[in-house]
């Protein structure tokens, strides 16, 4: 069972974000992961990593990405389709093409696993986003989503030490349903709040206008000084909580964790490389918290639910992520981390395949649960490999259909968690890691075609 001091530092830092002090994060309970998976001998893929990944990065294409304008190009079919994004490119692996919107990702397409065949059946945002994240129907219960299983599987008591908090959400929570489920708050990300990009201000030690270090210790000595009720009930177990809490808090602001928050740290050529914006900026924060350990980070992605304006938007955010997402994937593997983290990619559905030109949409596109594309690199995942299509239209799956299940299983097997597994928590439940296949489901099970 986990130590008592270790349960009571994960409640202190969750209490502390209800006081706006610090966020929440997601603490493990500290049960036994089960056994590595092996690459099978002779397999095409053994001269890449096998051993068990360390990190996700999650990218959560808030309100869903347009597969025919990203990664499922469909030159074809027409302007009714395509609209003015009617072009598409080849990649660095022979026979994928990507739209020519992404011509820095096509550059990466050997690191890249393109799942065209995505498909789930419902086209409300709420229930889209948790059978995505979760891998489940809606039912009874609320299950947690992937980053709460793995803050649970890979949190402290499982002998996580990083200066991050296990689960992190970069910059918002993303909404739509309680992301830690049964599992309780203790395991709901710690999400930063601030923009990456905004200027810092640091001279001579202030960190913002008028703010230093000491003067927020001396607000923080104010506060204590007038706390006449806290003095009093000092002995109180609530209370002793709340002070721990507090000084969670603290370290949060001074400590090691404010110099990895700090992307002033970085270099300037790098910061351009990423792009000056909050999703670039994002990528590099993302970064440098898998780089300090963190098992789960993501990047809440904004701007993806394009009913109207929808080529214009695309013509402003397909730069934006095709910039920021190839320079991630690059940076991780120049520093050795792209074999040890799973970037994944996705939304909860994807985008209409033909426009809607009529009013009141005007070239807009509308929500499609029922084929759209997902994306993984990195992690041990054999990259430069396409998993199922789509037909010519985009408009239906053809080939090996792909359910969010599907996806997360393959995630947890590389992850050295076993989806099948007994999933703990604190109400006693009597449940999986995820749903058993079943004779008839529509579930297909991990993703062999790349896996390692």
């Amino acid at each position: 069972m986990p130590n008592r001091r270790r349960k009571t530092a994960a409640l202190t830092r969750r209490e502390a974000l209800k006081l706006g002090l610090a966020g929440a994060a997601g603490w493990a309970l500290g049960w036994p992961a089960p056994r590595s998976l092996r690459a099978e001998e002779g397999d095409a893929g053994a001269g890449r990593a096998t051993t068990p990944a360390k990190s996700v990065i999650q990218i959560w294409m808030w309100g869903g990405p347009s597969h025919l304008d990203t990664f499922d190009p469909k030159p074809h079919a027409g302007y009714d389709y395509c609209g003015p994004l009617d072009k598409d490119i080849p990649t660095s692996v022979e026979g994928i093409r990507f739209n020519a919107a992404l011509p820095a990702l096509a550059k990466c397409a050997d690191k890249l696993a393109v799942i065209r065949s995505m498909t789930h059946g419902s086209n409300a945002h709420e229930t889209a986003s948790y059978i995505t994240q979760t891998g489940r129907r809606p039912g009874r219960l609320v299950f947690p989503c992937a980053g709460a299983v793995v803050s649970l599987f890979k949190g402290y008591d499982h002998g996580y030490e990083g200066v991050a908090p296990p689960y992190v959400v970069l910059t918002t929570p993303q909404g739509r349903f309680s992301e830690s489920g049964f599992l309780g708050p203790d395991y709901k990300p710690f999400a930063t709040g601030s923009d990456p990009n905004r200027p810092r201000f640091e001279v001579e030690g202030i960190v913002a206008p008028g703010i230093t270090d000491e003067r927020q210790r001396s607000r923080r000595a104010m506060l204590l000084s007038l706390d006449t009720l806290g003095r009093a009930m000092s002995r109180s177990p609530a209370f002793e909580a709340f002070d721990r809490c507090q000084e969670k808090a603290y370290e949060m602001m001074f400590g090691e964790a404010k110099e990895l928050f700090d992307l002033s740290r970085e270099k300037d050529e790098l910061r351009e490389r990423y792009g000056r914006n909050t999703f670039g900026q994002s990528c590099l924060m993302a970064r440098r918290l898998v780089e300090a350990k963190a098992p789960y980070v993501t990047i809440n992605y904004k701007g993806w639910d394009t009913h109207k304006n929808h080529f214009q938007t695309m013509n402003r955010k397909l730069p934006e992520m095709d910039r920021g997402l190839s320079t991630l994937l690059g940076d991780l593997e120049e520093r050795g981390l792209l074999d040890s983290t799973i970037v994944w990619w996705s939304g909860e559905f994807g985008r209409t395949p033909r426009v809607q030109w009529e009013p009141p949409w005007n070239g807009g596109r509308g929500h499609f649960c029922n084929c759209f594309s997902a994306v993984l690199a990195g992690g041990g995942f054999k990259g430069g490999r396409v998993v199922g299509a789509s037909d010519e239209t985009g408009e239906n799956v053809i080939e090996r259909p792909v359910h969010p299940r599907d996806l997360i299983r393959s995630i947890y097997h590389r992850l050295d968690i076993d989806p099948e597994g007994p999933l703990p928590n604190p109400r006693g439940l009597d449940v999986r890691v995820l749903p058993a296949d079943q004779a008839g489901a529509e579930s297909h099970g991990i993703l062999t075609e790349i896996m390692p």
